[in-house]
């Protein structure tokens, strides 16, 4: 059976490449998309190298239109988005009102958020127009339970992210596009350094790796079209209650 394709943004590196690979070897080709090129580049390389179909589509999240004709010309080339990843985001060091800049605000919650909300928009037409479409935000713990240690930017714009999911399921569930908001527990990626005292080797050892979290991806991508997965919580067993 040949599986619509899947469109990852944020695909270059952490949660978003180990969803590409995933998917990939769930047998979906995979649209690997964000803004550094040699890094999608470097994913499809790996993820063909695996056996696996991906090609690399640069897109700005910033950007309504980018997003948009990116998401056309993908449809154009490749089917149907069946799968949209939304696995971008950011964060900033300076992150406590102490020290908070509302520009830096705005920065976060146009990656985190804003970018969500326009790669929803490009695909949910022809996600409604077949009846059949799977939205999967990639938020954080933070969004489910307080996390001091994330800061007010962060934390407004994931939580942000499920009221999102929550309104694509209340209006578009019925007609057969489901949205899970998909809240991982501390994940050993790169934006960990944007922390203002970065944990140590440590400690990352004991979080989730990048590829706990992309096979829960490909998991709610494959589940049948009747089933929603709301929101799914993930942790590291070592630390699965965050004070």
């Amino acid at each position: 059976m040949t599986r619509s394709p899947a469109w990852v943004i944020g695909g270059g590196s952490g949660i978003g490449e180990a969803a590409a690979h995933a998917l990939a070897r769930a047998g979906r080709h995979v649209i690997v998309s964000g803004r550094r090129e040699a890094h999608l580049a470097r994913v499809v390389a790996a993820v063909r190298a695996a056996g696996g179909s991906a090609s690399a589509a640069v897109v700005d999240v910033r950007d309504a239109v980018d997003v948009a004709s990116t998401a056309a010309a993908v449809a154009h080339e490749h089917g149907p988005i069946g799968v949209l990843v939304y696995s971008a985001g950011t964060n900033v060091p300076d992150r406590f009102w102490g020290g908070l800049d509302p520009v830096d605000v705005s920065s976060v919650m146009d990656a985190n958020l804003h970018g969500a909300v326009r790669a929803v928009h490009a695909v949910l037409p022809a996600m409604r127009e077949r009846g059949e479409g799977r939205l999967v935000l990639v938020s954080s713990w933070a969004a489910w339970r307080y996390s001091p240690g994330a800061g007010a930017a962060y934390s407004m714009s994931k939580n942000a992210l499920g009221v999102l999911a929550e309104t694509l399921n209340a209006e578009e569930g019925p007609g057969g596009v489901t949205a899970t908001h998909l809240c991982p527990g501390e994940v050993a990626t790169d934006i960990l350094d944007t922390r203002p005292s970065p944990p140590t080797a440590e400690a990352r050892a004991l979080m989730l790796r990048p590829d706990d979290i992309g096979e829960a991806v490909a998991w709610v991508a494959g589940l049948p079209p009747r089933v929603c997965v709301n929101e799914l919580v993930v942790t590291p067993a070592a630390n699965s209650s965050y004070a």
